[in-house]
């Protein structure tokens, strides 16, 4: 019997809803999700939820999101009249009803992320509910120099042969792997260093009931009503 891992709603329920936007947390909150995913990048010290470093793929406009200043950014408008919103604004939807992945983007997001979760740690928050990983080392490590007792995950694309020591020398708790650099030998290994193992981004039930099978701890997902709704398996 394996148990079944945990479902992280990827940009909240991004399949249904423009992405790292409140209406897709709130579907996410809706469809039952107790994980979401976001990004969080830097304006004018501001930490903010958005994924690209441009702002033209969801919002059809030139620019790059850090050289706008924060009241530009606060005006954009993405679909379904949707605004790009502020950390403290997310985490206040989310508080005590969902745990968070936080993914750091761009620079100077470890430090400042870091001191919006020590603060929300003293507005009902508790460290366990926060998961804090990005490809940056640089950023993870300023992240974690700034809040040593939040959790951190190690996100890569592939698998380098160092993926476990690199894990380990940071503290992570978990290595998030994507889904096509998955085997059941590198599930065992990572478990083995005492690491969680989360897969990112599933949105095919067969492959969900799969990973399952594998022991996975975690798996992100657009699509969070497709987790399948048994404990077991």
């Amino acid at each position: 019997m394996t148990s079944r891992p945990i479902y992280i709603a990827h940009r909240g329920a991004s399949g249904h809803e423009p992405e790292n936007t409140l209406l897709s947390f709130a579907r996410a909150l809706e469809l039952g999700a107790s994980w979401v995913e976001f990004d969080v990048r830097v304006v004018e010290g501001e930490p903010i939820v958005f994924h690209d470093r441009s702002l033209q793929r969801m919002a059809q406009i030139p620019g790059i999101v850090e050289r706008q200043t924060l009241a530009n950014i606060r005006s954009v408008k993405l679909p379904k009249d949707q605004s790009i919103p502020l950390l403290s604004e997310v985490l206040h939807l989310i508080r005590g009803k969902a745990c968070a992945q936080v993914e750091l983007k761009g620079r100077n997001s470890g430090v400042v992320t870091a001191l919006t979760l020590l603060q929300a740690l003293q507005n009902g928050w508790d460290e366990s509910h926060f998961i804090v990983s990005s490809f940056d080392h640089a950023e993870i490590l300023a992240f974690r120099a700034t809040a040593p007792t939040i959790p951190i995950g190690l996100l890569t694309y592939g698998y380098p042969v160092s993926c476990v020591e690199n894990a380990q020398k940071l503290g992570a708790i978990s290595v998030h792997l994507h889904l096509d650099a998955v085997t059941e030998e590198r599930i065992k290994q990572i478990h083995a260093a005492g690491l969680k193992v989360f897969v990112y981004t599933v949105n095919d039930p067969s492959d969900m009931r799969e990973l399952t099978a594998l022991g996975v701890d975690g798996i992100f997902t657009d699509f969070p009503d497709r987790a399948p709704c048994v404990a077991k398996i």
